[in-house]
């Protein structure tokens, strides 16, 4: 019994633990890369260490010491980051203000006069809820407008021989209905005009999350110039393997970057974890490099071609005997009335206890009649009504005749336009090297507000890009892994999210308990058996079993000395002459074989065979 609790215990502890993997993600530990910039306050009660120590020491001896207060939870305070390395544009926006960045002015085109202008409005601010003071980020503030603002690099970018590292943060602070959170790579032209940004602004990428209803994007777009005419395509990465939802709906600040090698390979990172990769030859939608060959837009299928695999039978005749008219169903010529059958009486009769309403309108309801309830009389008997012969399957049913399937003689094939060379068949085998950019912006509607933006990155060396993101992302997750609630919370919440998860917590929790309970508290107790239940079985006796036969034997022996034959006994051992006429008296003497018997059957067989041995 105590192996198959333990081993319950186990179980229902194994299962707990499963359930809550998915809920208490492990986001506490720090990078080791903060040890150096953050800054830990415990902010411990110091006004116990610097007490008088006099005054401790004068009441050591009369106080008992005081329980030991557990520390409040450490607090991580703001460093903004600083760019160190290569780079082409950093900006943290903690300088509280918008200096650099330009708000575009322009109108939408093709678009209704009231929501054409770019009037959302931004702001620079901390988050609502802010775990780190003093971290100040680009907040778009305004719902159902269009916005667009931007930024000049400090030099533009060139595709060459170094990859391209881009990354920002986002914080779905109020989560997000509709609207994207985006960032544009602005090409670099002549004609480029901040003032004027909007959708038809060129760029070169495109990268960031995008949601609408339950479609969760997480776009890696870039525009292609075709080498024969000049034109540019756009070009879509594939939709990552993983589910993006928790980071639209978790309320948190997560980092985006896209990295772009020289080898034509990219990948793309969530909280510097790779959620797609590819390779820009491959892995885009429509390819990058069109088809060598294309079916002719000039060729047309014959009147004359057969596609048919297989044909009817010309030769094949119906059979006289065939007779297309023949029912499916006939009635049962064998079927016999059942005894008891009512032809007389209705199935269905109307209720003699229903009246008349009084507003009833006969001009307007027509005559009245009572509501049709099943007949009483009905339910003793077989049936009620006319009796009919049930229907059952025609052998002689032979349906339609058609014709038999044959092999078409003159089959062809499925038709398909010939192949031609593609006069727009070209081969680009290096689309990493894009056309320059020197800008970036953000050209965005949304439906929710207070969108969340900070810390923009754009590097060559993917080490100075990742020192960037431990100095400021890394930041926001110590404070929010600090201030993240206890598991019964966060299980609440995945709950709330998720409601099947109620489902697993009284499977893990409940059901083991009522395991235990059944196994532990309702066992059958084992009743106690009988002697001549043991005799029968040979299964050994309980301890007290064997206390009683050891008392048996000494009070046998007892009587043994007591007896004449004990006596005869004793005088054996003076006159070895006489231990034969002993002997003889003792097996005369009727009592002491009888007290033996008696004392032989009160023994178990297990104690028999003992004392035998």
């Amino acid at each position: 019994m105590d192996q198959r609790f333990g081993l319950l215990v186990l179980l229902a502890a194994g299962l707990l633990c499963l359930s809550l993997a998915p809920v208490s993600q492990a986001e506490h530990q720090v990078e080791d890369g903060l040890d150096d910039d953050v800054d830990v306050e415990d902010e411990l009660d110091m006004g116990l260490a610097g007490a008088d120590e006099e005054e401790l020491e004068g009441d050591v001896q009369d106080e008992a010491p005081p329980a030991p207060t557990i520390p409040p939870v450490p607090k991580v305070t703001y460093k903004a980051p600083e760019p160190m390395g290569e780079h082409f544009f950093a900006e943290s926006f903690d300088r509280g203000t918008l200096d650099g960045w330009v708000v575009s002015i322009a109108k939408k085109e093709d678009t209704d006069e009231e929501i054409a202008k770019y009037d959302g409005k931004w702001a620079v601010e901390e988050m609502k809820d802010s775990k780190l003071p003093g971290d100040q980020g680009l907040v778009l503030k305004s719902r159902a407008k269009h916005h667009a603002i931007s930024a000049q690099l400090l030099r533009p970018f060139t595709f060459d021989t170094q990859p391209l590292i881009v990354q920002y943060e986002v914080n779905f602070q109020a989560g997000i209905d509709c609207g994207g959170a985006y960032i544009k790579l602005l090409t670099q032209t002549p004609d480029l005009d901040l003032d004027q940004f909007v959708d038809k602004t060129p760029y070169t990428i495109m990268f960031g999350p995008d949601k609408c209803g339950e479609d969760y994007k997480l776009h890696f777009i870039f525009r292609h110039k075709n080498p024969k005419t000049g034109e540019y395509e756009e070009k879509h990465a594939k939709k990552p393997d993983s589910d993006l939802r928790t980071y639209y709906t978790d309320k948190k600040t997560h980092l985006y970057t896209l990295v772009l090698n020289p080898d034509n390979t990219f990948e793309v990172l969530v909280d510097q974890t790779v959620v797609n990769s590819g390779s820009l030859l491959t892995d885009m939608t429509p390819p990058v490099n069109p088809l060598a060959e294309i079916e002719d837009p000039e060729d047309h299928k014959p009147e004359d071609w057969d596609e048919r695999p297989k044909i009817q039978d010309p030769d094949a005749v119906k059979p006289e005997d065939w007779d297309e008219d023949a029912p499916a169903q006939v009635p049962d010529e064998d079927a016999v009335k059942p005894d008891g059958w009512l032809d007389d009486e209705p199935e269905y009769i109307g209720d003699p206890e229903a009246v008349k309403p009084e507003d009833w309108d006969v001009d307007m309801d027509g005559e009245w009649e009572a509501p049709q309830i099943p007949n009483a009389a009905c339910e003793s008997a077989p049936g009620c009504g006319a009796w009919s012969r049930p229907m059952i399957d025609n052998p002689a049913y032979k349906g339609k005749w058609k014709p038999p399937m044959i092999d078409n003689p003159n089959y062809q094939g499925v038709w398909k336009p010939r192949k031609i060379a593609n006069p727009e068949f070209f081969e680009d085998l290096h689309p990493f090297r894009m056309s320059p950019f020197n800008a970036v912006g953000l050209e965005l509607w949304s439906m929710t507000s207070d969108i969340f933006f900070d810390n923009f990155f754009i590097s060559n060396d993917r080490s100075t890009a990742e020192r960037w993101a431990t100095d400021g992302w890394g930041l926001k997750k110590a404070a929010e892994g600090a201030a993240d609630p206890g598991l019964a919370t966060q299980m609440m919440n995945a709950a709330e999210e998720r409601p099947w998860l109620w489902i697993v917590y009284v499977l893990t929790v409940a059901l083991p308990i009522v395991l235990i309970v059944i196994f532990c508290c309702t066992g059958k107790k084992k009743s106690a058996a009988t002697p001549a239940e043991y005799k029968k079985t040979d299964e050994p006796q309980p301890d007290v079993k064997e206390e009683e036969e050891e008392e048996q034997e000494e009070k046998a022996e007892e009587a043994e000395e007591s007896s004449p034959a004990a006596e005869g006994k004793s005088d054996k051992e003076d006159s070895p002459g006489e231990e034969e006429d002993a002997k003889n008296d003792e097996d005369k003497d009727p009592t002491v074989d009888e007290k033996l018997e008696d004392d032989v059957l009160r023994r178990s067989p297990r104690t028999k065979k003992v004392r035998k041995d």
